[in-house]
């Protein structure tokens, strides 16, 4: 029940559809409350706190849209003395291309 009471609080009159697209929140309210297959938490303010703060995080990294322009931005950072043209592992040559228009 507290359950079911929390997924109303945190998804504002949860319906089905909340469960299949919001399947990580789902899962991450069940392990606030579940931990080792023992319920742990049963306090559902408690509960709905730790899932808030962690949806504050996700917003604050930028969640996994932000995810290609990080990637991006961590590969400009690199900090190599020249770009590699090849480079050769064993029997593998692979041959990098011209990556100047992304710098």
């Amino acid at each position: 029940q507290v359950f079911v009471e929390t997924l109303d609080k945190c998804f504002e009159n949860v319906c089905e559809l909340d469960l299949i697209f919001h399947m990580d929140k789902v899962h991450h309210i069940l392990q606030e409350m579940v931990i080792g297959g023992m319920v742990l938490e049963t306090n559902m303010s408690e509960i709905v706190a730790q899932v808030e703060a962690q949806s504050k995080v996700e917003k604050a990294e930028g969640g996994l849209s932000a995810a290609p322009s990080r990637a991006v931005s961590a590969v400009k950072n690199i900090n190599l003395p020249e770009i590699p043209r090849n480079i050769n592992i064993g029997d593998i040559n692979i041959k990098v291309p011209n990556l100047s228009q992304f710098m």
